[in-house]
């Protein structure tokens, strides 16, 4: 599974999305745009990537950006696997 489509996965699964999450490509915007997607789910939907993924997110690496867009996110854990 392609990593773009595992993201989608966690996103469905984290925030409760159910069938929308299948619509989401790498330009759909996430933070501001989803309701569900508040501060405190930012802290879950990154442990959710943690275990998903075994990869460890530091407190410095989260920042508005990364949860800008599906693709912008998808784009640091293909980084983080690759480190």
């Amino acid at each position: 599974m392609a990593t773009l489509d595992e993201v989608k996965t966690v996103l469905r699964d984290t925030l409760q999305l159910g069938d929308r999450a299948s619509n989401f490509d790498a330009s759909t915007p996430l933070f501001g745009s989803l309701p569900e997607l508040d501060s405190m789910a930012v802290v879950t939907l990154i442990a959710a990537l943690e275990e998903r993924f075994d990869l460890t997110v530091e407190d410095d690496e989260i920042t508005g950006e990364l949860f800008e867009t599906v693709g912008s996110l998808t784009e640091f854990v293909d980084l983080k696997l690759a480190a």
